[in-house]
């Protein structure tokens, strides 16, 4: 079994098999996925800090971009 399968291949045979196998895969699959998740090191969350700098923006955009996202909102029905 020295052949490296691509997703690609893996996916058309995995919709061949009745549902029960699939069911069977998923089953068989999940503990190992469970357990290359627990050797990943945590995702790093990324700072939101600055992430506006060097973006020109006035007051007018601002205002022009509210005026576009209320002009059609239904006032009656709030």
């Amino acid at each position: 079994m020295g052949e490296t399968a691509s997703l690609e291949r893996l996916l058309e045979l995995a919709r061949k098999l009745s549902v029960r196998d699939k069911i069977r895969l998923i089953k068989r699959l999940a503990p190992q996925i469970e357990r290359d998740l627990d050797h990943c090191p945590p995702a790093r969350h990324r700072s939101l800090r600055g992430l506006w700098r060097g973006l020109d923006l006035s007051e007018d955009d601002i205002s022009e971009v509210r005026r576009e996202v209320w002009h059609e909102f239904p006032r009656e029905d709030v």
